[in-house]
């Protein structure tokens, strides 16, 4: 008699890694993902429901974060771990399937904030700066993204005037994450030489930086308006390296790579959840897990998992190669934030009334990943850039 059917048989295959991704990591990668892990399990994941339903932003994991050598991780020097972008990516996955609150943090930090110092700074910029970012000791943000819409960069309305050796700022940045408690701002405004970038700190006369209320994605997260009224900055406040867009939109393309790592962390997280509830909820006299709806919606999540991951891996063995092009970043950002969004809403839907509580994770999960999908970089942006990539004409 086939007992198949009656009693469920263990897997060789790890549901969330069918394709043993981790298997292929270095140990240096390896290490640095189990150790993420554990921060996420001792300490993100007992307080990110509560976070998220009392709209607060857990700034007392900060020095946690940096003491794991997260903040900066890819940068070589200046206190920085110095990390591979493997290392990196794998960081965002652990990161986000605690809460992409805390990602969008470290990617902020990261690749927003420390990156274009690193960058395009001075060498004295870069001293003042890394190393205590670097420690968690600085907060930064990034002021690209304007009030009257994001996804057209070159109509930036923010500009810059020169008077004397100083420059003085003047507009406005909108949904800003970290602006509300950043120590320093990286802020990009039109010049008469082209876009540049400024260092404007908190404290400056004229600056201030009001967070966003009323959320209801990404609620763990500090989001804020940034406004300039003739803030005075002093020339060596200039980042010198960089005059254009490509400043910061290469600052974009370095925080894109680590949404698309993070994301599949959120999947994965609402995946495993929905395959323990599966097994253990019962109906008609057996599990949901041996229903053929069931597994066929499981097994699709799985698939679209399992390609995000192997697109993420060969991103990342691209960039680690020098031979990354934003189109490359744009392809995966575009799939893999599509991925999670559309596991964490069919999730939540094979939660039922459960779906919609907190205290299971595909909820909170799916609103955040509605902000994911569109922030730095909507979805419709990114499949231009690939179209674009292909049919050799700008359709923008």
């Amino acid at each position: 008699m086939d007992k198949t059917a009656e009693s469920p048989r263990a897997s060789a295959l790890d549901p969330l890694d069918l394709y043993g991704v981790r298997a292929t990591l270095a140990d240096e990668e390896r290490l640095v993902q189990d150790s993420v892990a554990r921060l996420v399990d001792a300490e993100v994941l007992p307080v990110i429901q509560r976070c998220f339903e009392e709209h607060r932003f857990p700034q007392e994991l900060i020095p946690q974060l940096a003491a794991l050598g997260l903040l900066g991780s890819s940068i070589q020097g200046y206190g920085c771990a110095g990390l591979n972008s493997i290392c990196y990516g794998l960081i965002c996955q652990e990161l986000e399937r605690g809460d992409s609150g805390i990602r969008s943090f470290v990617s902020v930090q990261s690749s927003l904030c420390m990156y274009p110092i690193f960058s395009f700074g001075s060498e004295e910029q870069r001293q003042k700066y890394l190393p205590r970012m670097a420690r968690g000791e600085l907060i930064g943000c990034f002021g690209l993204t304007e009030p009257h819409g994001g996804s057209d960069p070159a109509n930036m309305k923010t500009h810059a005037r020169k008077r004397g050796r100083d420059w003085v700022l003047n507009g406005a940045k909108m949904w800003i994450t970290n602006g509300a408690i950043a120590d320093v701002a990286v802020v990009w405004a039109m010049t008469p030489e082209g876009i540049r970038g400024f260092l404007v700190e908190r404290g400056s006369p004229g600056f201030t930086a009001p967070e966003i209320q009323h959320k209801f994605s990404l609620r763990a997260s500090i989001t804020a308006a940034l406004y300039f009224d003739n803030v005075v900055v002093p020339e060596t406040q200039v980042l010198p390296g960089v005059i254009g867009l490509k400043g910061p939109l290469g600052c974009l393309t370095q925080a894109r790579y680590g949404i698309s790592w993070g994301v599949i962390g959120a999947a994965q997280a609402c995946l495993k959840q929905l395959l323990d509830y599966t097994a253990t909820r019962a109906l008609f006299g057996r599990p949901l897990a041996q229903n053929q709806t069931i597994q066929v919606r499981l097994a699709d999540m799985a698939r679209r998992i399992t390609t995000a991951q192997l697109l993420a891996l060969q991103l990342g063995r691209l960039k680690d190669a020098g031979a990354l092009q934003p189109a490359h970043v744009s392809l995966a950002k575009w799939n893999n934030c599509r991925m999670a969004l559309d596991i964490a809403r069919d999730c939540r839907d094979m939660l039922g009334g459960a779906g919609i509580s907190a205290e299971y994770v595909p909820i909170r999960h799916m609103l955040n990943l509605e902000s994911v999908i569109t922030y730095e970089g909507t979805e419709t942006i990114h499949q231009l850039s690939i179209g674009r990539e292909l049919t050799g004409l700008n359709a923008f």
